[in-house]
């Protein structure tokens, strides 16, 4: 099991919920959440043959920023 995290700028709920949609159609057997509490919008990622290059260009295709949370 990897678990990647994510820096976004993603700040509404519904945005969250459709990028949380595509990403479950890129990772099927995945577990994907957005805490748009904490300062850095996380995107948590949980599953495996997790490519955090795609998910990145998957958020940047929606016009949002992503980078790995180090």
């Amino acid at each position: 099991m990897e678990v990647e995290v994510f820096k976004t700028n993603v700040n509404e709920a519904n945005i969250s919920r459709r990028l949380t949609e595509q990403l479950l159609k890129c990772f099927p057997a995945s577990k994907v959440n957005f805490d748009l509490e904490d300062c850095d919008n996380v995107l948590r990622v949980e599953g495996t043959g997790i490519c955090p290059k795609r998910i990145i260009e998957l958020l940047n295709h929606n016009g949002h920023h992503c980078e790995v949370l180090k």
